[in-house]
């Protein structure tokens, strides 16, 4: 007989969770008290939370509980490096049936466990309730190290954009699964799996850029938050991007627009920020720059060669 979380038990489901997971330096008190308590060396906290929710963020026939795992806590650290901080310490909150199996929220937490190794980050507390579908919640927390945050409303006219890690790539992953394929295997393996380029945002910050995102929503949404922010306009050169063979190859097999894919997609967890050109670091590439906004083009406007990107620009709740 299948152990589910009805015959398990908030508790021992719990104790199942909790008993094998490392605490690192920074957790002063980790899970099994009523909260944790943390280190934070020089005073200040980076916190970022993010959801999961089936059926909105994730499918159980598309991405197993382990995927499901990694992708909740990528998305959270992956914020707390845009900051150019350093990640400690996570607390999940999980909703599931009580005849979802034991199992797939044992597979979860090793995902989750598996991506925070990743950093030295430790599961510090969390959660647990009963819901109609699996939720996941995130909350992940980071040090500065005496450094200052690197915000989105840093940019200045002069800087050059630079990014780091993949584009595209998850949405072409996306694309491929809701027409029923499997294949590329390994674009369907980036929307399942996120890998963001986590050493980089600490690196970045001590480069010296001026602000920094991480490419959640899509490369022209995300460059939009920073142009708002920064009270700037952004250029993106289309032929600095690289345009990967599985993304041409989605491409070619839809009718879709590779450079689309890349421009648009979002859920790769990239950081692209801005940097004085002397500052950008190696291993980044540059893909367009900062200006004053003007009559022709106000603050806050991203172009792509100099015109307005007119397709979908990236992810947004609530859209109808």
């Amino acid at each position: 007989m299948t152990e589910t979380l009805g015959s398990t038990g908030e508790f021992g489901l719990i104790e199942a969770i909790t008993k094998s997971l490392p605490q690192g330096e920074d957790v002063l008190v980790g899970p099994g008290d009523d909260a944790a308590v943390l280190a934070v060396p020089d005073g200040r906290l980076v916190i970022t939370t993010d959801l999961l929710i089936e059926g909105r963020h994730f499918r159980q026939d598309w991405s197993s509980a382990y995927d499901v795992g990694r992708k909740a806590a990528a998305q959270n650290l992956a914020d707390v490096v845009a900051m150019g901080a350093r990640a400690t310490s996570m607390v999940v909150g999980f909703g599931a049936p009580a005849d979802l199996p034991t199992a797939w929220a044992l597979e979860l937490n090793q995902g989750l466990a598996d991506e925070a190794e990743l950093l030295g980050v430790s599961i510090v507390g969390g959660d647990t309730v009963q819901s109609d579908k699996i939720v996941v919640s995130v909350t992940a927390f980071g040090s500065l190290d005496g450094r200052a945050p690197v915000l989105r409303s840093g940019a200045r006219p002069g800087d050059e954009v630079a990014v780091v890690g993949r584009l595209g790539w998850a949405e072409a992953g996306y694309t491929v699964l809701t027409r029923g394929f499997r294949s590329p295997r390994t674009v369907v393996e980036a929307h399942r799996r996120p890998q963001p380029p986590y050493a980089e945002g600490p690196r970045a910050a001590i480069a010296g850029a001026s602000s920094m995102c991480d490419v959640s929503d899509g490369l022209i949404a995300d460059l939009t938050h920073i142009a708002q922010a920064s009270e700037v306009v952004i250029d993106v050169r289309s032929l600095a991007l690289t345009i990967p063979e599985p993304l041409q190859a989605v491409a070619a097999a839809t009718g879709l627009d590779a450079l689309a894919f890349v421009l648009s997609g979002g859920e790769d967890h990239a950081l692209v920020g801005t940097f004085e050109p002397a500052d950008v670091p190696d291993g980044w590439t540059v893909i367009g720059s900062v200006a004053e906004g003007n009559q022709n083009l106000p603050a806050g406007t991203v172009t792509v060669d100099g015109a307005t990107y007119t397709a979908t620009t990236g992810w947004g709740h609530f859209r109808s």
